[in-house]
């Protein structure tokens, strides 16, 4: 019988710049505008797929099911079937998902207090290269 050799298991790259670094899926996962949603909605506390739905407004059920499976089968949310008189589901935070909740409610903090920021930075771009465009239109017609 031949030995057994083992080879050693090479470690994945983690260079966040890298397209092979396996920390760009978690970043894709939870830097999705459903998920950044969920997350605030679920760090108050367990919630029903409805309660969900109704609360955050624009999301189809399609795609809240969607991101549920997405986070449960990434181990960021815990879906729980409780079986009571009128059985339902619930989804909420697991242990990593509450590790990640703090990090991604302060970025909709940070989202809410610099909106109007946000808005007139795009409003001045916009009106800029707006003016940039209409003279240099000008200019190309009185050549």
């Amino acid at each position: 019988m031949k030995p057994v050799i083992k080879l050693p298991v090479e470690e994945p790259q983690t260079d966040i710049y890298s397209l092979a670094c396996p920390s760009r899926k978690a970043l894709e996962l939870v830097g999705s505008k459903w998920a950044l949603l969920i997350f605030p909605a679920l760090a108050a506390g367990p919630m029903r797929n409805s309660a969900l739905l109704r609360k955050i407004e624009g999301i189809s059920q399609k795609m809240l099911t969607q991101t549920l499976k997405e986070l449960e089968r990434n181990g960021l949310v815990t879906r729980c079937n409780l079986e009571t008189a009128a059985p339902h589901v619930e989804y909420e935070l697991s242990p990593l998902g509450e590790s990640l909740s703090d990090t991604l409610i302060a970025l909709d903090n940070w989202a809410e207090r610099h909106h109007a920021d946000l808005q007139r930075a795009r409003e001045q771009f916009d009106n800029e290269k707006t003016g940039e465009q209409v003279a240099g239109r000008l200019v190309h017609k009185l050549k």
